[in-house]
């Protein structure tokens, strides 16, 4: 766990110490972004659960280091959670997180980047729901430090409006018990401010 620990705070120094070094075709920058999440949970590695809709907000810095990478942390709230389905109800886990991700973004050309790097997450608020002919007054307790990577991708207009989508891998163990990981969707748009 220290390792990920100093990893992520050399990241954010890195893009830090970086943010003089602009070049003359990419300038940072910074913005707000938002979108649609679609989330889940693998558990065991057994397959996924059902899908939770939700949504994510949040802020972002783009510092490049040369003409075609930049790195770029955000802070997002994230909705997320997962839907199990059976022939007696349905049974809702919804997980609120603050998610810290730091990409490293690679732009093949001008206006296409790809994207990949760690997010550590911790979980502000949980709620179970269960619908159906029984009601359960069961609770389940989440661990509320969530970490994994994340990969994407996207396109960026000249006028610093981005569209991407992205997949977040859950690494961390949801439960104490079982082999629990977030599994996450989400598409955004972005306005460079």
């Amino acid at each position: 766990m220290k390792t990920i620990y100093s990893t992520l705070a050399l990241l954010v120094v890195i893009a830090t110490s970086l943010h003089a070094q602009d070049t003359a075709t990419h300038q940072s920058n910074a913005g707000i972004k938002g979108g649609y999440n679609l989330s889940a949970v693998s558990f065991d590695g057994d397959g996924e659960t059902g899908q939770r809709h939700g949504f994510h907000i949040g802020v972002y810095g783009e510092s490049f280091i040369s003409e075609s990478f930049s790195i770029q942390p955000e802070l997002l709230y994230s909705q997320q959670g997962y839907e199990i389905k059976d022939a007696n109800g349905t049974f809702t886990q919804k997980l609120d997180y603050i998610n810290l991700p730091i990409l490293l973004k690679a732009y093949p050309s001008k206006n296409f980047y790809l994207e990949a790097g760690p997010q550590i997450g911790l979980a502000i608020s949980h709620k179970e729901e269960y619908n159906g002919l029984f009601s359960s007054s069961q609770e389940y307790d989440p661990n509320n430090f969530d970490w994994g990577m994340n990969f994407g991708g996207g396109f960026k207009t000249g006028s610093g409006i981005t569209l991407g989508v992205r997949y977040h891998l859950g690494l961390g163990d949801l439960y104490d018990q079982g082999k629990a990981h977030n599994r996450v969707w989400q598409f955004s748009v972005g306005f460079d401010l």
